[in-house]
């Protein structure tokens, strides 16, 4: 295998770190409506179900786009693909900050949603591009952390800003931020190290491939019938949906109606289990190719993980130290979920990467996408009628059945997990 240069390697890192920023952008705005829960609801005068919704317009959207948005990486090369979907987002944020009604606020979400789907994939196919292959885990793992920094931005730094200029000023500057990244991402970015006339680690013959297209029909049902894929296409959304329904959006209000702390407090502590899922992400990233297995990483992650969610939806009155150690725990397990990507991958040719990587993140954002609007639907069926300056006020356990959804899941994916077959760090040719 040839040996790129250290700077070569370098250039490696500074053109990844573009479209990791695009994927910090598109988790900012991911969670950013758990720290203005009360804003939207009061600006646009709906109920816990309709900003459930509101919130997973992102989710919907970002969902559909996966498989479209891992054959185009595949066929146009992420270069175009994270430049184009990062001027979107830039002016679907604008649509957001600026809306009028409740309808357009959706819209703009919507058309945020759709367009930072591409963020992730396209990451991946620079990853797979720039990057030797022992090192796909831990780099997707770098990726999730990345991730978190825009999480930790959308929570008590964010609502520190909006406490000052409010969130639609606040929001709009993020769009300029955005539009800057999109013309940064056209100007540096390449899809191949070839391009820069560095050595590649990716097979010309299947860069060849990719540019003059394949049979894209074939490659899905190719995809749909590795057992392991169907199965990593549920798992992960487990994890996921877990993690951003509690910290995306309903962690904060159930924090401060039943723990007594202020917004800002369950904010830090949202924002707490989110760094600690990002550094849960390159940790087992990192230890998962040391060890050359996936499975069992994945496995403990996600029995860690459905403990800790138990001890924060079904003992309110625990300490304020159990809690943090328990939503920090909580956290850093959920970053098993990095290793689902290096498993699909590993389960398919690698001309599939690109739309493996759509499969799977697809089923990924599938748990925020049901969950949200599914607990917002529980707590408003719940409510007995109690509200404060406009805004609904939920029972313990109301918040305790809604929650109860999402453990479902992560114990179906458990279950599920051990029907996977290991690929021992192997390619599948």
């Amino acid at each position: 295998m040839p040996r790129i240069a250290l700077s070569g390697l370098s250039l490696a890192w500074f053109i990844w770190s573009l479209g990791a920023l695009f994927y910090l952008t598109g988790f900012f705005q991911r969670v950013a409506p758990a720290v203005m829960t009360e804003e939207l609801m009061h600006d646009f005068d709906i109920s816990a179900a309709a900003l459930g919704n509101l919130s997973a317009f992102y989710f919907y959207s970002y969902v559909f786009m996966q498989i479209p948005t891992g054959i185009l990486a595949d066929r146009m090369g992420p270069r175009r693909l994270l430049s184009l979907g990062a001027l979107t987002a830039g002016l679907g944020t604008v649509l957001f900050a600026l809306a009028p009604d409740f309808f357009w606020a959706c819209l703009g979400r919507f058309l945020i949603g759709g367009s930072v789907a591409v963020a992730f994939v396209g990451l991946m196919k620079l990853t797979t591009s720039w990057f030797p292959h022992r090192y796909f885990a831990m780099v997707t793992g770098v990726a999730l952390l990345a991730g978190m920094v825009g999480a930790v931005f959308g929570g008590p730094p964010l609502r520190l800003l909006i406490n000052i200029f409010s969130w639609r000023p606040v929001l709009l500057a993020s769009a300029l931020a955005t539009f800057v990244l999109a013309g940064l991402i056209w100007m540096f970015v390449r899809d191949y190290p070839q391009d820069k006339t560095y050595a590649a680690w990716t097979d010309p013959e299947s860069r060849r491939q990719e540019q003059t297209g394949r049979d894209i029909l074939r490659g899905l049902i190719t995809v749909f019938k590795n057992r392991n894929i169907v199965l990593l296409f549920l798992i992960p959304g487990g994890l996921v949906g877990c993690v951003l329904t509690f910290s995306g959006l309903w962690g904060v209000p159930y924090l401060t109606t039943h723990h007594g702390l202020s917004t800002h407090r369950a904010a830090f502590l949202t924002s707490a289990m989110m760094v600690a899922w990002a550094l849960g992400g390159p940790f087992f990233g990192w230890l998962s190719d040391r060890i050359g297995r996936r499975k069992p990483l994945f496995f403990l992650g996600c029995l860690g993980a459905l403990c800790g969610w138990m001890v924060i939806i079904f003992l309110p009155d625990i300490p304020m130290g159990l809690l943090l150690a328990a939503l920090l725990v909580t956290g850093f397990c959920s970053g098993s979920m990095i290793v689902a990507f290096a498993f699909g991958k590993e389960s398919a040719a690698p001309s599939l990467s690109g739309t493996v990587s759509g499969v799977i993140n697809m089923g990924i954002m599938l748990g925020p996408t049901i969950m949200q609007p599914l607990v917002g639907w529980i707590l408003d069926s719940q409510w007995q009628g109690e509200a404060v300056k406009g805004v609904r006020i939920y029972s313990l356990k109301a918040y305790q059945t809604g929650f109860s959804c999402m453990l479902i899941w992560l114990a179906l994916a458990i279950v599920l997990l051990v029907l996977t077959r290991e690929t021992f760090c192997r390619q599948a040719l």
